[in-house]
């Protein structure tokens, strides 16, 4: 029986782009996950992938019955791989099928990622913490002013704590960890963490250094002397509940994981690529620790700001670039 001619003109070229995190995309997937389960409809696919065919050409060619061809067919369409059109036949109308898309990409590992920039950005807030281990003078406070007791490390535990907007302690440490949603596959280029921090003093002192040391899942990055604890002015976001006299705002500190060493304030401070420690330790979770470590030579202590306090509108943020 001779092949009947079929019009190539109804040929089209797709590239499909579905994402798991998009929800009218969800219905699409499943569809497509039930049209690829079945072997005689992957076979039809690779009949019809360069050149359409009727549905009588497929049913003899798979040696199928017509009627399981067009269920199959059907199944295909409802996922989008696969349309369908009416066109004259030598005894009349034939319905000719065709492949409907090049490719698909499923996209998983987009939460939180900017594609523009391709980077992966987390704010915390500074009372959501998950370990410290601090001296006095010591405490927290927030829009309302103190929370809980001045200089005692057990208002640390407080259950108002996430509402902290301005964090400090003499030594010790405080750890936040971000979760980690680094995808295996990645490049990655930079993770950078930014604050807002100055020294500890009483009262305030401009003239206060203090070795501050960060870590990073427990791998020491370096450490920055903070030359001292600022509160000559208000803070441009200070509630006026907070006195003047005391602490009002900070420095804009980052801290960089690069595949060439670690940065400080963009000066390098390790040699290390500590950046593959990261991305291969397998944790859910990335540690930020910072502290004022007791063997210090500058035991100047550590104010941490909020949002909501200090000169500048954040949290403790990270930054990964890939």
């Amino acid at each position: 029986m001779a092949e009947e001619r079929i019009s190539q003109g109804i040929t089209t070229e797709k590239e499909l782009e579905l994402n798991l995190s998009t929800e009218s995309h969800k219905p699409w997937i499943t569809a497509i996950g039930k049209a690829l389960s079945s072997a005689v409809r992957i076979d039809i696919l690779n009949l019809i992938k360069v050149h359409p065919l009727s549905l009588q050409e497929i049913s003899r060619r798979l040696g199928i019955p017509l009627s399981s061809t067009a269920l199959h067919i059907r199944c295909l369409e409802d996922a989008h791989l696969v349309s369908t059109e009416s066109q004259p036949g030598i005894h009349g109308s034939m319905r000719v099928c065709m492949c409907d898309f090049i490719s698909f990409h499923l996209e998983a590992y987009d939460t939180d990622i900017s594609a523009a920039e391709n980077t992966l950005v987390y704010q915390m807030p500074l009372g959501n913490y998950t370990d410290f281990q601090v001296e006095p003078s010591c405490g927290l406070a927030g829009m309302n002013g103190v929370i809980d007791t001045f200089d005692d490390p057990r208002s640390f535990y407080s259950t108002d704590r996430q509402q902290a907007q301005l964090i400090w302690f003499s030594r010790g440490y405080i750890e936040y960890r971000f979760p980690n949603k680094i995808n295996p596959l990645w490049n990655i280029q930079e993770m950078n963490f930014s604050m807002e921090l100055c020294s500890e003093a009483p009262g305030y002192n401009a003239q206060w250094p203090s070795d501050i040391t960060f870590s990073v899942n427990g791998t020491e990055i370096g450490t920055y002397t903070c030359p001292g604890d600022l509160g000559a002015r208000r803070g441009r976001l200070t509630p006026n509940v907070w006195p003047i006299g005391l602490t009002q705002y900070g420095f804009m500190t980052g801290v960089s994981l690069r595949k060439d060493g670690c940065y400080i304030n963009e000066i390098n401070v390790n040699d290390e690529n500590i950046l593959e420690t990261v991305r291969l330790s397998g944790k859910p979770y990335i540690s930020l620790r910072i502290g004022v470590r007791p063997d210090a030579i500058n035991q100047g202590g550590i104010n941490l700001f909020g949002e909501k306090y200090g000169d500048f509108p954040q949290g403790i943020n990270m930054r990964i670039v890939y």
